[in-house]
């Protein structure tokens, strides 16, 4: 059973996201010390609010500098929904906040055309052949947020879409970096088939 850090930085889903992964098979632990951090499998930031608040939580509790080394040091890495765009370079909701910059591109509110946030169970389509995501292809999963990456469906870091207005990006995946914008730990039987993945991925390091 391989042991999953989830960062705690005092903000977001942090319980229900270590719940989740414990009912994926994974030891998951919720901390802000460097050193379990360092000896987890795999890493997990969660988190769920507003964009400035999670970069300024991050970087005062110094979590943003251990899940740099985590991703620096190759293991599986998961960011999930806010955890997603905290790794791009800046979102729109908070435009004098600096993302961590794992990724490049921006955070874009969704198209005024449709209803915001986006709350609902979606089906994702697998755009990149992905361990992550295998036997997900036109599974639901929920979604709630205002704000996703913006990037074409064809960038080849785009793991997955989902169609809401237009093309919304699910999902991505750059090397051992991972990350979702639907919640994962709300998503039922297709959210732990999600978890089972990642957590197979973090068995195999």
């Amino acid at each position: 059973m391989p042991t999953i850090a989830v960062l705690d930085y005092g903000i977001g889903n942090l319980r229900s996201a270590q719940k989740a992964l414990e009912r994926a098979g994974a030891d998951a632990v919720l901390t802000s010390q460097a050193e379990v951090i360092k000896k987890a499998a795999g890493v997990v930031l969660p988190g769920v609010g507003n964009f400035g608040t999670c970069v300024e939580a991050l970087r005062t509790s110094g979590v943003d500098r251990m899940a740099l080394d985590a991703i620096e040091s190759r293991r599986p890495f998961l960011g999930i929904c806010i955890g997603m765009q905290l790794l791009f370079e800046g979102s729109e909701e908070s435009p004098n906040h600096q993302g961590l910059g794992v990724l490049s591109g921006e955070v874009r509110a969704l198209p005024e055309s449709v209803r915001r946030p986006q709350m609902q169970w979606n089906a994702i389509q697998v755009r990149k052949n992905s361990q992550m995501l295998k036997g997900l292809d036109g599974k639901w999963l929920y979604f709630v947020h205002s704000y996703a990456a913006d990037l074409s469906p064809n960038n080849e870091i785009v793991a997955a879409t989902c169609s809401y207005g237009n093309d919304v990006v699910a999902a991505v995946q750059s090397e051992n970096v991972f990350a979702t914008q639907f919640h994962p730990e709300k998503s039922s039987d297709s959210g732990k088939e999600f978890l089972v993945n990642f957590v197979k991925s973090c068995k195999s390091i």
